[in-house]
């Protein structure tokens, strides 16, 4: 479970209730069913005009990768591998490195690891595992796009709503009280939208963008780890040219690593 994203969905739901309270209104006052069918079934119009029904249909599991843990390999991890193979490929050669194929869980790994292996062209590899890489960028992209653009379109049908809510409170003129009433139930539909739009459509959007980055950066991480290989580079080179992908915290955990085995 992404523990960042409850945290976030319920920190959300309570400051808006809590600060609802502290202001003095009522809870009972947000639920004006009209709103909800205003902003959520408008939101949803819009996509479907804006959006071909094989995008959305991704929907339901692109939420599910906002809510459940990215499960990538450690980038440590990664790099101790690349140089046991290194050492492995320098040893015995690259065909050495068949029985360790199928042990590799990843499939853009396990890939691009019987391309080398196969003896193809180091730049046919790279383009073949970059376009892997653009493609798969391409299509997360598209993902937050959708929350991106419902982000945008709420809002603005919040102000709709209200504008709907405000027609509506002028068939009220001649008693006040009701009058008070159907002006905050015209707000809360504005109210509703703008919750909807930056409090949980823009940040899953990001959310999403952050999790692809995070995924293109450990495939370009392996491209860089197969060429060394299939390049006969030593396990020192390859620790150098792939370190560069780690955080400072993660170069001296690794550093920290490689002191204690050496002791």
């Amino acid at each position: 479970m992404e523990i960042s994203t409850i945290i976030g969905l319920i920190l959300g739901i309570v400051s808006v209730l809590v600060g609802m309270v502290l202001k003095g209104s009522p809870l009972t006052s947000l639920w004006v069913p009209a709103a909800y069918v205003i902003i959520l079934g408008g939101t949803a119009a819009t996509l479907f005009i804006g959006f071909p029904m094989a995008e959305l249909k991704k929907i339901p599991k692109l939420l599910k990768i906002v809510f459940v843990k990215q499960q990538l390999m450690d980038r440590i991890q990664m790099i101790t591998l690349f140089m046991e193979w290194a050492s492995i490929t320098r040893r015995e050669g690259l065909l050495a490195l068949e029985t360790k194929v199928e042990e590799i869980d990843d499939d853009f790994l396990r890939n691009g690891m019987r391309m080398i292996i196969d003896g193809n062209d180091q730049d046919f590899v790279r383009d073949v595992l970059m376009e892997d890489v653009n493609a798969t960028e391409d299509r997360h992209k598209a993902g937050a796009l959708i929350f991106s653009q419902a982000g945008m379109y709420a809002p603005s049908l919040g102000v709709l709503g209200a504008v709907i809510g405000l027609i509506a409170a002028l068939s009220h003129m001649e008693d006040m009280v009701e009058l008070a009433k159907a002006i905050g139930a015209a707000f809360i539909a504005t109210l509703l939208g703008i919750f909807c739009g930056y409090v949980l459509f823009h940040p899953i959007s990001n959310k999403l963008k952050r999790l692809s980055k995070n995924e293109v950066e450990l495939r370009l991480m392996m491209i860089e780890g197969l060429l060394s290989i299939q390049s006969g580079v030593s396990t020192i080179a390859i620790n150098q040219k792939l370190s560069v992908f780690l955080t400072p915290a993660e170069r001296a955990q690794m550093k920290q690593k490689e002191d204690g085995s050496s002791e």
